[in-house]
């Protein structure tokens, strides 16, 4: 009865968090071992008694603080004067772009939402495709979750008990495959519909861009830099970045005012509460998937199925495009942690490094793939170009996605080679 009653829930567009807590409450109910009501509430608090969660609360806020602060605008400068020249000069630029903006927002939605109000309007008025720029715009937003900071990074250390420092380190070399990847679909897809030209910045346009960028710049270093060197933990990193948005936004651009900051925690207080309630429900709903084992018998069957690490990931893989196109990613990496986890380390002797950032980016997909695509549907809001039209344009970077995913599950040393 009690997957039953799960499905309906999670199929009836029940909040995810609920769906785990109260399919939780349900199996104690079902399996009359009562005393477990009181352990619920201790499993709930323990899912969220965790210094790394931190970060959470603080990276959404150093999203927030650069977005009023006006360093999206000067990073978009920054990165015209590196690529701005080329052929098809202002797509490399949005896709540069985005690479400095995952490193600093670690939200795919949040990055989709920001850079699509930036970029999508300047591509049109150089004569660029509507769809293609929208759809250039949404794949950028992929980085994300795969270059450090990462809040699917920050989630999935939480819930395998991993360092957080490492993970981000992990995803650097796949975060930079998959940016190359997106730089060979924009040449080809260029050199087919003849992009339009791009002008070169003279030298001292260049150097005001660079120079206005330069304080933007020092929160990825603070970030990634921390981390990398061992002088701070993410969370730390985090609130370092956080305090760096906020004074280069206040004092250095003169664009943040004080009179904004309520409005600013108050929107980063609703963001992470609903990820952090989401975690402490799926602790609940990890506790009754041990208790009945279900990692165990999983894994008897797989390992029926096959033997190769590579083919179980290969499974994974497919099963969770599935998953990601009807649950959001957050969501389904807290539902899938817990259960194939424990069989890809125990049984196929897979890096737990290596599976957290393959799932990550599976997962992510799902924010641009139909019937869910909530990524799809914030750059078309923000844009003004149609759902379809984006999709349309966008499978040539679906298609560079997967190719990546298959490198990084073959391949287990590109995610483990800087731990």
């Amino acid at each position: 009865m009690t997957p039953v009653l799960f499905a309906l829930l999670l199929f009836g567009s029940v909040p995810i968090a609920l769906v785990l807590a109260l399919t939780a409450l349900w199996y104690i109910y079902d399996s009359g071992n009562l005393v477990l009501y009181d352990s619920f509430a201790q499993q709930m608090f323990a899912g969220v008694e965790n210094y790394g969660l931190l970060a959470i609360p603080l990276f959404i806020l150093t999203g927030e603080l650069m977005n009023e602060g006006g360093m999206t605008q000067r990073l978009v400068r920054a990165a015209r004067v590196f690529v701005g020249g080329f052929r098809g000069g202002l797509a490399y630029i949005n896709l540069l772009a985005n690479m400095f903006m995952a490193a600093i927002i670690g939200s795919a939605a949040s990055q989709i939402a920001v850079m699509s109000r930036a970029m999508v309007p300047a591509m049109k008025e150089e004569g660029y495709d509507p769809g293609f720029a929208a759809a250039t715009t949404a794949a950028g937003g992929l980085l994300a979750p795969v270059i450090p900071p990462s809040m699917l990074f920050v989630i999935y250390g939480v819930l395998a008990q991993l360092p957080i420092g490492d993970l981000f380190i992990a995803g650097i070399i796949p975060g930079l495959i998959m940016a190359a990847s997106f730089f060979v679909v924009v040449a080809l897809i260029g050199l087919w519909q003849e992009f339009p030209k791009g002008d070169w910045m003279t030298m001292p346009q260049a150097l005001r861009a660079l120079r206005d960028a330069l304080p933007a710049f020092l929160i990825p270093l603070a970030i990634v830099g921390g981390i990398l060197f061992g002088i701070a933990t993410p969370t730390e990193s985090a609130a370092v970045a956080s305090l760096i948005a906020f004074a280069v936004g206040w004092l250095v651009y003169r664009e943040i005012h004080i009179r904004d900051l309520g409005a600013m925690f108050a929107r980063t207080a609703t963001n992470s509460s609903l990820v952090i309630f989401m975690i402490a429900a799926a602790n609940v709903f990890g506790w009754v998937v041990i208790y009945e084992e279900l990692p165990q018998k999983l894994a008897g069957f797989l390992t029926t199925v096959t033997s190769d690490p590579f083919s179980f990931l290969l499974i994974v893989n497919l099963c969770l495009l599935f998953v990601g196109m009807l649950i959001d990613g957050i969501a389904a990496l807290i539902l899938i942690t817990p259960i194939l986890l424990p069989i890809a380390m125990n049984s196929y002797g897979i890096s737990p490094y290596q599976f957290g950032v393959v799932v990550s980016l599976n997962l992510v997909l799902g924010l641009l793939t139909p019937p869910v695509g909530v990524g799809l549907y914030i750059a078309s809001a923000m844009s003004g170009v149609r759902p379809f039209t984006i999709f349309t344009a966008l499978w040539p970077f679906l298609l560079a996605v997967t190719a990546v995913l298959i490198l990084l599950s073959y391949f287990p040393i590109l995610s483990t080679a800087l731990i």
